[in-house]
């Protein structure tokens, strides 16, 4: 059981890790969208910035709840 505590808790911080990365390069985008006033740069750095915060979201939330299904 140990071994599956230690996946979850890993794949946690892999998908937290992924979702700050896009969030981070929406944030570049979209900082380059308002630098060269390009609508859509920006677009697509909201788009990525908010895709990030959800897969952050996910890691924070659902991923944890995976350690449940292995209790006995």
């Amino acid at each position: 059981m140990e071994f599956f505590e230690s996946a979850i808790d890993t794949l946690g911080i892999l998908v937290i890790a992924i979702g700050a990365g896009l969030g981070v390069w929406g944030v570049v985008n979209l900082l380059e969208g308002y630098g060269n006033d390009n609508p859509a740069a920006k677009n697509q750095g909201i788009k990525q910035f908010m895709a990030g915060g959800g897969i952050v979201l996910l890691g924070l939330t659902l991923i944890p709840l995976l350690s449940g299904l292995f209790a006995t």
